[in-house]
């Protein structure tokens, strides 16, 4: 039987995006391929669970939207998972970083590219805006909506510098919109 490691399974809201507010189950997976700085998933912990496990988990939650996120869940998320989850009725979100290829049924995503990537579209760019930014890539991704957010790099100042700039850069080019993380913001995980 297929087992996937999970970090962690929580409900909250969206925090973050286009959903931003959304009630939401969060399926957390564990593992990644890539290091980011700002990364804040601790990968040492999982437990390994059968697709069966995860509804258990999830099955008393109100919510039906369930958002796919890690560390990378394209590692590990399958099409009996998908299929498994519509079956009982969620509509499913993944977040990924784009380097590797989102299976099939997934209703809503959202790439936050970094490096080389294997998504040539999405429902949701997501381009993380950090200090050194002068232009932000896209990757040559076609997206509905297109978000650059301020990366939190832990210190106020620099935090408040960042903001500015990337709210300057939206002003400018309207295309995109501002994502904040509003779950740091109001204090929700």
């Amino acid at each position: 039987m297929n087992k996937k490691r999970v970090n962690d399974i929580f409900y909250s809201l969206q925090g973050e995006g286009h959903n931003t507010g959304r009630a939401a189950i969060f399926i957390r997976f564990s593992g990644c391929n890539l290091k980011c700085p700002f990364c804040d998933t601790d990968f040492s912990r999982y437990d390994e669970l059968t697709d069966d496990d995860i509804i258990e988990r999830i099955k008393d939650f109100p919510s039906r939207f369930v958002v796919l996120t890690g560390g990378e869940p394209s590692l590990q998320v399958d099409t009996p998972l998908i299929d498994k989850l519509h079956a009982h009725g969620y509509e499913i979100a993944m977040e990924t970083n784009g380097t590797h290829p989102v299976p099939a049924g997934i209703d809503w995503t959202t790439c936050s590219p970094k490096g080389v990537t294997n998504i040539k579209s999405c429902d949701e760019l997501k381009v993380i805006f950090e200090e050194n930014t002068t232009t932000p890539d896209d990757h040559g991704i076609q997206s509905r909506y297109r978000y650059l957010q301020p990366c939190d790099v832990g210190d106020a100042e620099r935090n408040a510098r960042i903001i500015q700039r990337c709210l300057d850069y939206i002003l400018q080019h309207p295309e995109w919109r501002l994502s904040l993380q509003t779950h740091k913001l109001a204090g929700f995980k």
